[in-house]
């Protein structure tokens, strides 16, 4: 049977070999708790800090400014939710955008029930947000900015740079997702000056249930969950050392090899760019061709359903996203491509491709065999219901 054809890494990726070996080796050898102090606990600590140290190595930051937490959604939430409160003597405005992933938009959404005022900036038709926008949209009693480093739908990469350096004219405390970003482009926190900033173990080929918190000395924050001493007194509970590791040896690994993997999914992305234009008449890219994450693409096919092109792709062992979220059984258009200004019919007929470092060029001619015929079907079917 012929081997199925997974382009849904901004999704997830699969663990790595090496990843999944310091994960076994991590969770057998090292199994005492990080806070006990004999010699089990110890070894465990160790493990824990020197994983601390690859983490912040990876991003430019320091050792005691990265907080491990359980994934990019309470990354989001410490971040967002954390600073809001540890602020609020100074002021309750919130600033986000519109094309934050769910984490950010629905924290910020819970915190506006709770007294807090969020302003939610447009972006442009390309995905990308104005930094004067953001001038324009702070008041003396604005606390927190939260800008992701690039969008998940369609990998277009946000000025962080400039956002930060408004922040901190202001003196406004700055986060960024960069769940997408970390592994995938450089990222230094000190050259775009971000407060705060949020990783995933899963989307650079580590472990599911691990992420990261960078928080840049003297930021303030109030933890969201109460118990003991553990990460700085932010994230209580007994660390994750196996899932730790692995995120630290996953985060290494993608830093090393950031430029061949840059190449190698830029020439994917735009062989199957380039190829779905050449082939299928009435297409459209969503999102910017420059400042773009090498592994995402974006597109419109209109006169069909984003959601059929899936199942059938699917039913080919061919793996693809729509973007668009599910709720009660109807499938409602991606709120990144409405932002971005496209009609509900035409964000609802796109189709998310994401690559990762196993794909090769025989997996991009494989959906180019398939995808024209399926839009071509799907469009009569549309075509002929129009006519009853």
């Amino acid at each position: 049977m012929e081997k199925g054809v997974y382009l849904d890494h901004a999704a997830t990726t699969p663990p790595r070999p090496e990843v999944l070996e310091v994960l076994e080796e991590t969770l057998s050898a090292t199994f005492g708790n990080a806070s006990s102090i004999h010699s089990f606990g110890q070894e465990a600590k160790r493990v824990l800090e020197e994983s601390r140290e690859k983490a912040a190595a990876a991003i430019g930051a320091e050792p005691g400014e990265v907080i491990f937490t359980g994934g990019g959604t309470e990354s989001d939430n410490l971040a967002v939710r954390g600073a809001a409160y540890a602020l609020r003597d100074r002021g309750n405005h919130l600033i986000t955008t519109a094309i934050e992933h769910p984490a950010v938009l629905n924290c910020c959404a819970a915190l506006e029930e709770e007294g807090f005022q969020v302003t939610y900036l447009p972006v442009d038709r390309e995905c990308r947000l104005e930094p004067a926008r953001v001038v324009e949209a702070i008041r003396p009693e604005t606390t927190l900015i939260s800008v992701m480093f690039a969008n998940n739908e369609t990998g277009t990469i946000q000025p962080i740079a400039e956002v930060g350096e408004i922040a901190r004219r202001k003196g406004v405390a700055f986060h960024s997702d960069a769940v997408q970003a970390v592994g995938k482009v450089p990222v230094d926190v000190n050259a775009l000056g971000v407060d705060m900033l949020s990783m995933s173990a899963h989307k650079i080929y580590g472990p599911k249930g691990v992420g990261a918190l960078y928080v840049r000395r003297g930021t303030a924050l109030r933890p969201i969950v109460y118990g003991g001493h553990h990460e700085h007194n932010l994230r209580p509970g007994t660390e994750n050392v196996g899932g730790i590791a692995a995120f630290a040896r996953a985060l290494e690994l993608a830093v090393e090899e950031l430029p061949g993997a840059t190449e190698h999914l830029e020439l994917l992305k735009e062989k199957l760019a380039s190829g779905i234009s050449e082939r299928i008449e009435r297409v459209s890219r969503n999102g910017r061709d420059g400042d773009c994450l090498p592994n995402i693409l974006n597109m419109s096919f209109p006169g069909t359903d984003g959601e059929a092109l899936l199942l059938n792709l699917d039913l080919l062992g061919i793996a693809v996203s729509t973007g668009s979220a599910c709720s009660s059984g109807a499938t409602e258009p991606s709120h990144v491509l409405l932002a971005m200004g496209l009609e509900p019919l035409m964000a609802q007929a796109s189709l998310r491709f994401s690559f990762g470092r196993d794909n090769t060029v025989e997996h991009i001619d494989r959906v180019l065999q398939a995808l024209p015929d399926i839009v071509n079907r799907l469009r009569k079917v549309g075509d002929s219901r129009a006519f009853r």
